[in-house]
């Protein structure tokens, strides 16, 4: 049975449609994160699953309950804020044990329980204290261990850690991480950050206009983004997206992608469907071609793309290079000192993850 599943769920505001018939599924112990930029419907779900925000159309069940109805005290539920929430005139162990004193649970149990949850976040060193006293990160630790003695059957996290600084994030994504594997619950994370997405998750829904452009897990959504939308939202740099057309040469597919001022760049091993490849043979196509497969290579080399080399920006570990193909302006993740800026360069490119989109609909080609 899953632990949640949201059935062609829908959110209007008079005529305006936030969400537009939405369906997930997820199973006990998975970590779904819903992903996109700001406005996409992705913190309206999350309400709504929490019983913050009524629904306009579909359903919403929870270990196959309907809960449509429900509030959220009856919904089994836990939910992290991204303002952490805590009542500053208690310490951190009344924090984090009120929602069980609320509901009539003896002060040996309630004792228990925030020493169990405490010492799983390291926090017990903090019980005495008042959130005022208390760092960001350490506050929403208290936070989670709130939301953890609640014992749910599931987790909803609002952009928990975009409060914190950069060193902090990572930190604290690290802990959620850990959490997640040592008690096996069931989460649902709202982010717009695609790398809390990707280090996370084993299901990523990739949300835009109230619409899930693609759910899977987060490799197969780096991979084989389901449109151009999710190619370009997903990675750092994003996907290059560059205009080409596919050629069939001796019963194999070569995308073409023309070249300022030089010979059209010519990258065989396309890997399509036959049914696709004689449906785009000898038609304008858009590649997409991920920053890291390209590698210096030299004019022997299959698929060989020349180019001229525009900025150079290095980041230590690597080098990003920023040059033209098809009309674009497109970035290659290389390593240190291969390329220098204003000068010429001869690229190989990995073919084997290179995809391909129709140029109209901008769907993944299969």
């Amino acid at each position: 049975m899953s632990t949640l599943e949201i059935d062609r769920v829908r959110k209007t505001y008079g005529n305006l449609e936030v969400l537009k018939e939405v369906s997930i599924s997820i199973g006990t112990g998975d970590f779904l994160v819903l992903l996109g930029p700001s406005g996409c419907g992705k913190s309206t779900l999350l309400n709504m699953i929490a019983g913050l925000e009524n629904i306009s159309g579909g359903e919403v069940r929870i270990a196959g309950k309907v809960v449509n109805e429900l509030s959220p005290k009856d919904r089994d539920i836990a939910m992290v804020f991204q303002s952490y929430a805590l009542y500053p005139t208690m310490t951190v162990r009344q924090n984090i044990e009120f929602g069980m004193k609320i509901r009539g649970i003896p002060p040996a149990h309630r004792e228990k329980a925030v020493r169990a949850a405490a010492d799983l976040l390291q926090i017990t060193h903090l019980l005495d204290r008042k959130p005022s006293q208390l760092s960001g990160g350490q506050r929403q630790r208290v936070a989670m261990g709130r939301a953890i003695v609640r014992q749910p059957k599931l987790f909803l996290f609002d952009e928990p850690l975009s409060n914190l600084d950069a060193k902090l994030r990572v930190d604290m994504r690290t802990e959620i991480k850990r959490l997640h594997a040592r008690l096996g619950t069931t989460i649902v994370y709202v982010t717009h950050d695609q790398i809390e997405a990707m280090t996370l998750a084993t299901r990523v829904a990739v949300m835009k206009g109230g619409v899930v452009q693609q759910l899977d897990e987060p490799q197969t959504v780096y991979d084989r983004p389901a449109n151009v939308y999710v190619a370009r939202f997903v990675g750092s740099p994003s996907m290059n997206i560059i205009p080409g057309k596919v050629e069939i040469e001796g019963g194999a597919l070569t995308a073409v992608i023309d070249v300022a001022n030089r010979q059209a760049a010519r990258i065989p091993g396309i890997t399509l469907s036959s049914q696709a490849a004689s449906k785009y043979a000898n038609r304008k196509v858009l590649v997409g071609i991920r920053p890291e497969m390209f590698s210096v290579g030299n004019g022997q080399t299959q698929g060989a793309v020349s180019v001229d080399v525009d900025v150079v920006e290095p980041t230590g570990p690597d080098t990003l290079a920023v040059f033209q193909l098809g009309g674009v302006e497109v970035t290659a993740r290389l390593p240190p000192r291969q390329v220098s800026a204003r000068t010429p360069a001869t690229l190989s490119v990995d073919t084997s993850k290179v995809v391909l989109f129709d140029p109209d609909s901008e769907e993944l080609m299969n």
